[in-house]
């Protein structure tokens, strides 16, 4: 089968791929077209997934479809943005049918979830990997930034963090568990739902966000370095799933949340007085706050400085 064979024969006919608000052309052309209403800016985000790096080699085809949009369209979440399209770029060992059919599904099922259109896209051969480029608008001068936290902000996350982090030895089968501890973990691990609403509900109240994907910890640096300020997290106000700790155990746990990643949860800075227009306690947890100064530390409940030295994952960290 022929490169345009195979995107007219998995992709171009899937449900997501018939266009949609702000597509004026798809797939079938050089270049998709997208509209924007006046006083609209667009988002942009590209994320690439390597086999064994991102996802274990010789994964589920269909889980693999559903995760790999959902990383990227986290990213417009952590803007505030509504999504309009993506594009996909497959660089794939062999043609496999069977295989193209599961991935090409599980793509549409996430992108019917997130309300995002497939416009176009490429075919290539070599190892493994992935990379989707999502778009989104917001309207001007209102997308969620890194850079805004202010000293007496309120940090907080939009979820239990961690689970991810947890799965990873039952996604790489190293260990088992009962349905009620593995399904929660798993589900986050491979279907994170992006958390667009909350992100669009704190366009005009957060004043600085970003989606967590390399750690609590490591994240909250960059909001802290873009926006000039410290980042104080309670240790005891970290959200944990009763599935996470009951799988790990407590301490584990609450290394997994801070530091683990994969969540693609929204974590964000907030004034106090706008805390009451936010979703109940249930949705949104409060782990700190933002201080005078630099950098992110953790705190027991005793105020005792316990911030770990490593603080999320680095693809490129230095070796001594």
């Amino acid at each position: 089968m022929g490169e345009f064979e195979l995107i007219r024969h998995y992709f171009a006919a899937a449900a997501c791929a018939q266009g949609g608000e702000g597509v004026v052309l798809g797939i079938g052309d050089d270049c998709a077209l997208l509209e924007l209403p006046a006083g609209e800016q667009l988002a942009v985000s590209t994320d690439t997934l390597v086999e064994g790096v991102h996802f274990p080699v010789a994964c589920d085809p269909l889980l693999l479809g559903q995760r790999s949009l959902a990383v990227a369209v986290s990213d417009l979440a952590a803007m505030g943005a509504d999504p309009i399209g993506f594009t996909v770029a497959l660089t794939l060992p062999q043609v496999g049918a069977d295989w193209l059919r599961q991935y090409a599904d599980g793509l549409n099922r996430m992108a019917l979830r997130c309300g995002v259109s497939l416009i176009g896209g490429d075919t290539t051969r070599g190892p493994l990997a992935i990379t989707v480029t999502v778009f989104g608008k917001a309207p001007a001068g209102q997308a969620l930034r890194r850079s805004g936290a202010r000293p007496g902000d309120l940090l907080c996350v939009g979820g239990y963090l961690g689970n991810a982090a947890g799965a990873l030895p039952l996604v790489l089968g190293e260990r088992t568990a009962p349905a009620e501890v593995a399904e929660p973990l798993l589900a986050q691990y491979w279907s994170p739902l992006p958390q667009l609403a909350l992100g669009q509900l704190l366009r005009g109240r957060a004043t600085a966000a970003l989606d967590i994907s390399d750690g609590l910890l490591a994240d909250c640096g960059h909001i802290a370095k873009a926006s000039g300020v410290a980042l104080q997290v309670n240790a005891e106000q970290v959200p944990v799933s009763p599935a996470l700790q009951a799988f790990l155990g407590q301490e584990a746990a609450l290394h997994a949340a801070l530091t683990g990643g994969d969540d693609y949860v929204l974590a964000f800075t907030v004034p106090e007085a706008q805390l009451s227009s936010l979703p109940d306690p249930g949705v949104i947890h409060v782990i700190g706050r933002v201080l005078e100064g630099q950098g992110v530390t953790l705190r027991d409940g005793q105020g005792q400085d316990i911030t770990p030295a490593q603080r999320g994952y680095q693809h490129f960290r230095e070796t001594p």
